[in-house]
């Protein structure tokens, strides 16, 4: 069911609650520039399992609200912290991807890793995100033909072979962000080091990483490893930016397992 939470006094945040009385609950934090729908291979199967799965819409992204600012990992951060306190949600395991999870640590670090048990960063902007050149030529791509800059993205996100209609349905996605929301993020991925922030993680952490990944190198999963605590990588071999599609049944065990062990 879908439903909205007051995260600022005129803003509020689209909230997918998927299989409510589930006994253990997965949060899920998407990419730029998606929503909680780029999970849909994920909500299709994790609540079969017995799984409470709740996708956050961030401010400016889905159907939730699209104020002009609050674009910083603080407050998107603050955010989710909103929703987890409004939702009275504990013990539950933080899933982040990309962007997502950026704000996945920064909220770990912010708030003591509040209400989390365990944390899923999956192919993440961690601990930085575009370099200049990548933030410089999106920026100009949103500012003047913001569809042919998500087909940009939808270009290298991928390893394995996607449909056309797959590809039009992910683009639309993102073209359900406001503009203003889209380049404000751009311009956040080319500024964020959260090399200071890993330290504060200490719930186990699962890294999943896309060994082709084109938007954010393997090589930053393994400087996750060595930064977290009670961390494991676990390298895609057959993934790109989008292990949660490319490998999505491998994807979908691993994750089972690791909530629920």
């Amino acid at each position: 069911m879908g439903y909205y939470v007051t995260v600022e006094t005129g803003i509020k945040l689209y909230i997918e609650d998927l299989n409510p009385g589930g006994s253990r609950t997965i949060v899920f934090l998407h990419g730029w520039p998606l929503s909680h729908k780029q999970f849909e291979y994920q909500f299709d199967v994790l609540p079969t399992m017995g799984f409470r799965c709740i996708g956050i819409d961030w401010r400016g992204f889905g159907a939730s609200d699209k104020p002009i600012g609050g674009y910083n990992l603080e407050r998107l951060a603050d955010d989710v912290r909103m929703v987890v306190e409004a939702l009275k949600l504990n013990r539950f395991t933080l899933a982040g991807h990309s962007t997502g999870g950026a704000i996945a640590v920064k909220y770990m670090s912010r708030y003591n890793g509040f209400g989390v048990s365990k944390l899923i960063l999956i192919d993440a902007a961690v601990p930085t995100g575009f370099t200049k050149e990548t933030a410089a030529r999106f920026m100009k791509l949103c500012l003047n033909d913001r569809p042919q800059m998500m087909q940009e993205v939808t270009d290298q996100f991928f390893f394995r072979y996607v449909t056309k209609p797959f590809a039009g349905w992910f683009n639309a996605i993102g073209l359900e962000a406001a503009g203003w929301s889209t380049a404000a993020i751009i311009q956040l991925l080319s500024e964020f080091d959260l090399n200071a922030d890993l330290p504060f993680i200490a719930v186990p952490t699962l890294i999943v990483h896309g060994i082709h990944d084109k938007v954010i190198p393997f090589a930053q999963a393994e400087e996750m490893q060595r930064a977290i605590r009670n961390a494991q990588l676990v390298p895609f071999s057959y993934s790109g930016h989008g292990s949660f599609y490319d490998e999505r049944d491998k994807f979908n065990l691993l994750v089972n397992q690791f909530v629920g062990a």
